[in-house]
């Protein structure tokens, strides 16, 4: 994905994986202890239940299509909301589309002089096309694989223990109670292009096997 001489992510010996089905579950200490957290979409960061560390986080292209649109003429917008994550490294989707390509490298030409030690990457075409089809003969098929799915198979390629929070796909919750599909907005995966509750089986399946560890309530009661 990073390709051979990349430092963005080591095989550190916890990596965690932050969704978006965490407001109130007080998580925050226990994903700011691993080696290395994964966070997504410019997630926005709290100390409470989301933590505060971030290593790598994700720019969805179609963020800089609809939020920062005169990213030129007004860059500040964009460059205040990444100052939030530190040195943590950005990567993007540059080539899943046509359309991506250009909305990255305008990210790219914005961020790039004011964070050199920390450039950002693009996931390599040849990966995508790799993993999705190793999900497809598996049974898994939606038009794109979702960036959470995608970066939880980076960390189990990469890291020796794998958390990932946050990660459900229905409007309730275990007790039968509204939950919000992110903790920080009102939106809601798009049905045309991801598939979530099937991809949240697979992810049951890996948790049942042992190779990650699926955090599914909240952490004042977590029963892993």
């Amino acid at each position: 994905m990073f390709g051979k001489n990349s430092h963005l992510i080591k095989c550190d010996n916890q990596c965690v994986c932050v969704g978006g089905i965490l407001k109130n579950s007080s998580c925050g200490s226990e994903i700011d202890s691993a080696d290395f957290v994964i966070r997504f979409n410019l997630a926005s960061i709290n100390d409470s239940d989301v933590g505060l560390k971030t290593d790598l986080i994700t720019i969805n292209p179609s963020q800089i299509q609809k939020e920062y649109k005169n990213l030129e003429e007004d860059p500040d917008l964009l460059v205040e909301r990444v100052s939030v994550y530190g040195n943590a490294s950005l990567v993007m989707p540059a080539f899943a589309y046509t359309f991506c390509t250009e909305l990255s490298i305008r990210a790219l030409n914005v961020l790039h002089p004011i964070r050199p030690q920390k450039p950002m990457a693009f996931f390599s075409p040849y990966y995508l096309q790799t993993l999705g089809g190793f999900w497809k003969r598996r049974g898994l098929k939606p038009r794109r694989l979702s960036s959470g799915f995608m970066l939880i198979n980076t960390a189990l390629e990469l890291c020796e223990d794998v958390h990932v929070y946050g990660f459900w796909p229905f409007d309730t919750n275990m007790q039968d109670n509204p939950v919000p599909y992110h903790y920080y907005d009102l939106k809601r995966p798009s049905k045309r292009m991801h598939k979530m509750p099937e991809e949240f089986v697979r992810l049951l399946q890996l948790h049942s096997q042992g190779a990650l560890t699926l955090h599914l309530q909240p952490c004042s009661s977590d029963t892993r």
